[in-house]
C-alpha cells in the first residue's frame, strides 16, 4: 500500500475512534440513554474490528507526527464549546467526516471493504439522529409519571379542551387514541395536539399510525398488539422518535422489547371499561414484567395502564411500593439498571368533571410513592 495512503487512512481510523467515543459518553453520561450508548459502542467496535483488516500494524509504521503538516492547524471554532451538545455534535460530524475519507481511500486497497465503512457511516447517520433527537425524547419519557389517553367519546367536555386541561393538571404524556376517525381528521387533531403539548413541553404519542406520528412531528407511537410490528413501526420511524407497545403477559414484553421498544404498557391493573375482553392480572404482571426487563439489557420504562382511578391509585402504588427502581446508566455500568414506571389514564381524567384537578390529584398520588422516584 502507498505510504500516504496508509497514513490517510491510519489517521481517520484514529480520528473516527476518538469522535465516535466522544459521542458515546455523551449518550452515556450526559443523556443517560442506555440504548444510545450501545448503539455507538457497537459501531465502534465494528470500526474497529474492520480497521484491523486494512492492517493496524502497517497504520503505525506509517505515522508521522513529527512530519505532519496538519497537526499545527486549526480554526476558532475548534477552540470553542458551548456546552456538551455542541461538543457531541462535533464529534458526530468528525465520525462522519473520517468515515468518509475511509471508504474513499480505501476503495484503493480493498473496495469491499470500503463498502462496508460505507454501511457504518450510513448507520452512524441514524444514530445522530437518534441522540440528537430521539435522546432527549427518551429522557423525558423516563421522566415521565402521568401518560393520559385522549378519545372524543369518553370526553366530557370539548376533547381540545381537556386535551389542555390534563396537560395544566401535570400530564407529562398525552396520547391521542381515536381508532374512528378519517385519516384527514385524524392528521388535523395530531398537528393541534403537537402545538399545545409543545406549549406545555409535553410529550405526543399517537396510537396505532406511524404515518401520522410522522406528519404530524409527533414524539412516537403506541402499538397495540394487532397493529404492526415494532420492527417494521421502527422503519417508518427511525430511532428519533419513540414507541411503545403493549403487553398483557411475559413473552409478550420479552417479544417487544426483541423488537426494540421504548417503553411498554403493561396491564390491566384493573378492569377496564375500554378494554373488557382482557384478563386483569394487576400489579403481579407489573412485578413479573419489572423482574424480567431488570435482567436484561434494555431497562425501559414500565406504564401500568388499565381501569385506574382515584380511587384505586392507592392500593395500585401500595402494591408496586417496594419495587426497586433506577435511572438507568449506560451499557459500561454495573451498577442496577432499573426501569422507571408511570401510570396511564383515560377516563379517570378526561371524563372527570374537572380532568385538570383530576389530572393533578393523580400525578400528586404517584409522586408520593417509591414507583415515582
Amino acid at each position: 500500500m502507498d505510504r500516504s495512503v496508509q497514513r490517510i487512512l491510519d489517521a481517520n481510523f484514529n480520528r473516527a475512534r476518538e469522535a465516535l467515543r466522544v459521542l458515546e459518553e455523551h449518550a452515556r453520561m450526559i443523556l443517560d440513554d442506555a440504548i444510545a450508548a450501545q448503539r455507538v459502542k457497537t459501531l465502534r467496535h465494528r470500526m474497529s474490528a474492520l480497521t484491523g483488516e486494512f492492517g493496524a500494524d502497517a497504520g503505525l509504521a506509517a505515522r508521522d507526527i513529527v512530519g505532519d503538516v496538519g497537526t499545527s492547524l486549526s480554526t476558532e471554532t475548534e477552540r470553542v464549546r458551548a456546552n456538551p451538545e455542541a461538543v457531541a455534535r462535533a464529534a458526530a460530524k468528525r465520525a462522519g467526516e473520517a468515515l468518509r475519507v475511509i471508504e474513499e481511500y480505501g476503495k484503493i486497497v480493498d473496495p469491499k471493504l470500503a463498502g462496508q465503512f460505507q454501511a457504518l457511516r450510513y448507520e452512524l447517520y441514524d444514530i445522530e439522529a437518534s441522540v440528537f433527537l430521539g435522546s432527549p425524547r427518551r429522557k423525558r419519557l423516563r421522566e415521565a409519571r402521568l401518560h393520559v389517553l385522549l378519545t372524543e367519546l369518553l370526553c366530557r367536555g370539548d376533547w381540545f379542551a381537556v386535551a389542555d386541561q390534563a396537560l395544566r393538571g401535570g400530564a407529562d404524556v398525552l396520547q391521542m387514541r381515536e381508532k374512528s376517525l378519517a385519516d384527514r381528521e385524524l392528521l388535523d387533531r395530531a398537528r393541534r395536539l403537537r402545538e399545545l403539548t409543545q406549549e406545555h413541553a409535553a410529550l405526543l404519542i399517537i396510537n396505532d399510525r406511524p404515518d401520522i406520528a410522522v406528519l404530524a412531528d409527533a414524539d412516537g407511537v403506541h402499538l397495540g398488539l394487532t397493529d404492526l410490528p415494532v420492527s417494521d413501526a421502527r422503519r417508518i420511524l427511525g430511532h428519533q422518535r419513540l414507541i411503545g407497545a403493549t403487553a398483557h403477559a411475559v413473552e409478550e414484553a420479552n417479544r417487544e422489547l426483541n423488537d426494540d421498544a421504548d417503553y411498554l404498557g403493561v396491564g390491566p391493573m384493573f378492569a377496564s371499561p375500554t378494554k373488557p375482553h382482557v384478563p386483569v392480572n394487576g400489579p403481579t404482571l407489573l412485578r413479573s414484567i419489572h423482574l424480567e426487563v431488570s435482567r436484561g439489557s434494555r431497562r425501559v420504562p414500565l406504564v401500568a395502564i388499565g381501569g385506574i382511578t382515584e380511587q384505586n391509585i392507592g392500593s395500585l402504588v401500595s402494591e408496586l411500593r417496594d419495587l426497586p427502581i433506577g435511572r438507568g446508566a449506560s451499557a459500561d455500568d454495573e451498577s442496577p439498571q432499573l426501569p422507571p414506571y408511570a401510570i396511564a389514564v383515560c377516563q379517570a381524567v378526561i371524563a372527570a368533571d374537572d380532568p385538570e384537578a383530576a389530572a393533578r390529584r393523580l400525578r400528586s398520588a404517584v409522586e408520593r410513592t417509591t414507583i415515582a422516584r
